[in-house]
């Protein structure tokens, strides 16, 4: 069984019509989600989304990418050395 790490996915959503996909995405891997906070910031017409998860790495680049994969969507994820 491969080993669970500490990420953090910060997600950039510049198009609110795909906020159903993402959050299914997120649904579907809710197992590894510690904790989430989504901030609408108006002034700049996002939102921005920060995921924190413990999980399998391969778990955690097949979320970024499915989400990186969505049109006006921006994810990046940071790995902690835990």
């Amino acid at each position: 069984m491969e080993e669970k790490r500490i990420a953090v996915l910060s997600v950039v959503v510049e198009d609110r019509s795909q906020a159903e996909k993402l959050n299914a995405y997120l649904s579907e891997y809710g197992e590894y989600v510690v904790g989430r906070m989504g901030i609408p910031y108006r002034e700049r017409n996002v939102s921005v989304l920060c995921v924190v998860l413990d999980a399998p790495p391969s778990a955690v680049n097949a979320l970024t990418g499915k989400i990186g994969q969505l049109s006006g969507v921006t994810a990046k994820t940071l790995f902690g050395k835990i």
